[in-house]
């Protein structure tokens, strides 16, 4: 960049650039990130890395793989018929000692079978108020832990719809 100073200019060093060969040498030593899953619900992207929209992190990629985990029941994944939790029986029921028991129960055990590396910290029940009579909700609140992928204490709020 030029300044002016009078009747002369006066050029910056910094201002001209990098050589053809550093450029491509700083090209080259660039991390390329490369998808490791589809982002659930599954949408299409808007950049040019791929049809679908990707995870790039391992840990978000864990927090998707385990919402589908505890949000499906038992007998809807094609060739697995024990996947996922069973809670959509206990959603009137989420926010009492027997129901929040049994759920913990199904979610340890669903987690401990299909995602072991998880480590489960918590359980919270959450009551949903809605306005609306003909459908309500309830939501449930997980804190946990992957040791492997260095992921400390996330949060996952999952909630759970019902007809009444």
């Amino acid at each position: 960049m030029a300044v002016d100073s009078g009747n002369r200019k006066v050029y910056s060093f910094k201002s001209v650039g990098e050589t053809i060969q550093a450029y491509n040498k700083r090209q080259d030593a660039r991390v390329i990130l490369e998808p490791i899953g589809l982002k659930t619900p599954l949408r299409l992207s808007r950049n040019a890395s791929g049809l679908f929209d990707m995870h790039y992190d391992a840990g978000d990629q864990v927090n998707d793989n385990l919402k589908n985990l505890i949000m499906t029941n038992k007998g809807e994944r094609l060739g697995f018929p024990d996947f996922g939790a069973d809670l959509s029986e206990l959603t009137f029921e989420l926010g009492t000692d027997t129901a929040d028991t049994s759920a913990i129960s199904r979610i340890n055990r669903a987690v401990s079978k299909y995602m072991p590396f998880v480590e489960l910290d918590t359980f919270e029940p959450v009551i949903i108020k809605n306005e609306l009579k003909a459908i309500s909700s309830v939501g449930i609140k997980i804190t946990y832990s992957v040791p492997n992928l260095n992921v400390e204490k996330r949060a996952l709020e999952v909630i759970l719809y019902y007809g009444g």
